[in-house]
């Protein structure tokens, strides 16, 4: 007679893990696979390859957990199980002496505490999980790594060991983490070293948001995709004290929501066993008309003009008077050349690249080239991120704060404007102005939702130019999809989740500039009335 098994599933937002163990809670196997974004093809796949392994009828019962648990379980005729109820499952049967456990996936963190009951078990007593920011979760290095060129998998846990000293990174926000990386990489600090420090942050940040003032109790355990990081061992172990034993990581440390999802099944009994019926049912789900989730009205064009004319210098002997001004942003890089009436001689729009030295000698060559033999600068200014760096550089005779110049400039064109909103690479503003005088104003903190450094990345992944085909592609959609305004990580995770459905990329790409607008003028509006007379959106 052969012997029946129990399958179980976590389906997560970046992996699937799959366990299958015997009536005996034994495991028989235990793989790790990424969904990319697709997690019922995915499983489909998975199965599939499971009935070539084992009969149908040995099929005793498939039970599931995570974020797709719930309607892979009905698709399959299988058992949901609640995540924080399989986490504590597994180490309460297999490590019954953990009193605190440590779960980081792809775009969720938990933090459990246990009780002791007997020597041999523990049960759930209190648990903790992140909000709505990815700081703190797997896809947030995820992101991190693929900016800098690293395999998640292979190098970047075993880099981070090797720094002695890991530099202080932002872990609130992927952007502003970024903006971090950006200086570190200017001032020429080691790879490992920025990949060290973020697995500190990342830890930092979870144990500051979810343990919230409450004791870690040792020993704790770590599980969970994000377990599998050395780096991320090194930085807990650091930051908690941790001695030796006191941090466990489990053999199956990716597969412990799947290994306690089946445990809580065989211990509770399963009301009502269904004999497996293959995958015909979430074939028809993968294939068939979803919803397509909320939509937004068109887009529509601004009807206030954008004027961007260049003024030709009129033919004379004599050089034309003009002042140089650099605003040298993380993201961008902006050089212009102006007259004494305010009127644009020649501009350059270039990207930093981590190099703004670079770009500003490149800016200004180009523009020397164009003109640089009929004018003469008789002044030069600098402002953005990296103003005193570039003021340095140049000589420049003013070096102003990015409030003063972005009101400088919009008062110069409309002396009447009251408000402006600025939304730069990773910066976005909201300036308040009162008969040509600054009022009041406000910048975006530990949040990137309302920047633009997310639009740029999800444009190259979607082969869209931001400049040239961004723009005109979102005025053209019909139904901007609804990708939500919050962390710019789980935006990404909404694209992804829509790109399933089949929304085309007009769609995807109108929503975009909602959660940019929404966030900014939701934050600064609950603390100011916004007069709208005259607005500047610059940017």
């Amino acid at each position: 007679m052969k012997p029946d098994y129990q399958f179980g599933f976590d389906i997560g937002s970046i992996s699937i893990n799959t366990v299958v163990m015997d009536s005996d809670g034994k495991i028989i196997l235990d793989r790790y696979d990424y969904n990319h974004g697709k997690p019922f093809d995915k499983l489909k796949e998975i199965l599939e390859e499971l009935e070539g392994s084992y009969e149908k009828d040995q099929f005793k019962h498939l039970s599931f957990t995570g974020t797709g648990g719930k309607l892979a379980a009905e698709l399959l005729d299988g058992t949901y199980v609640n995540e924080i109820v399989a986490q504590s499952t597994s180490v309460s049967k297999n490590y019954p002496e953990v009193r605190t456990i440590i779960e980081m996936g792809g775009e969720d963190s938990k933090l459990i505490f246990m009780d002791e009951v007997d020597g041999k078990a523990s049960r759930l007593s209190d648990f903790e999980l992140n909000t709505l920011c990815a700081a703190g979760t797997g896809s947030f290095l995820d992101q991190q790594a693929n900016r800098i060129g690293i395999s998640i998998e292979n190098e970047f846990g075993e880099l981070s060991l090797k720094s002695k000293d890991p530099p202080r990174i932002a872990g609130r926000c992927s952007v502003f983490a970024k903006s971090d990386m950006i200086h570190l990489q200017q001032i020429a600090t080691p790879v490992h070293d920025i990949v060290a420090g973020l697995c500190f942050a990342v830890a930092r940040n979870f144990i500051s948001s979810l343990a919230r003032g409450k004791t870690i109790k040792f020993p704790a355990i770590f599980q969970g995709g994000v377990s599998s990081n050395i780096g991320m061992v090194r930085a807990f172990k650091d930051l908690l004290n941790a001695k030796e034993g006191d941090l466990l990581i489990p053999d199956h440390n990716t597969s412990m929501g799947a290994i306690g999802a089946v445990l809580h099944n065989l211990a509770n009994g399963v009301k009502e066993e269904k004999a497996y019926q293959g995958t015909a049912r979430l074939n028809e789900y993968i294939h068939g008309e979803k919803s397509r989730g909320k939509s937004f009205d068109p887009l529509t064009k601004p009807k206030s003009d954008i004027h961007k004319e260049i003024y030709k210098i009129p033919e004379s002997e004599d050089l034309y008077e003009v002042y140089l001004g650099l605003d040298i942003g993380s993201l961008s890089t902006d050089v212009v050349l102006i007259d004494d009436q305010n009127r644009v001689i020649a501009r350059r729009y270039l990207p930093t690249a981590s190099k703004p030295l670079e770009a500003i000698r490149q800016g200004m060559s180009e523009i020397y080239e164009e003109i640089g033999e009929r004018v003469v600068v008789k002044g030069a200014g600098t402002t953005g991120s990296g103003r005193y760096l570039t003021g340095d550089f140049i000589g420049a005779d003013l070096i102003r704060n990015e409030i003063t110049a972005q009101a400088t400039a919009a008062i110069v064109f409309d002396p009447k404007v009251d408000t402006i909103f600025e939304i730069g690479g990773q910066d976005s503003k909201y300036i308040s102005i009162d008969n040509g005088v600054v009022v009041d104003f406000e910048m975006n903190k530990v949040c990137a939702a309302g920047t633009g450094s997310f639009l740029q990345e999800q444009a190259e992944k979607l082969d869209i130019n931001i400049i040239e085909e961004f723009g005109d592609m979102a005025l053209g959609a019909d139904k901007p999809a609804g990708l939500g305004d919050r962390c710019t990580v789980f935006m990404e995770s909404d694209l992804n989740s829509f790109q399933q459905k089949g929304v085309e990329k007009e769609n995807l790409v109108a929503d975009w500039p909602i959660p940019l607008c929404t966030t900014t003028f939701r934050k600064w509006s609950a603390r100011n009335e916004l007069a709208t007379t005259s607005c500047s959106r610059v940017g």
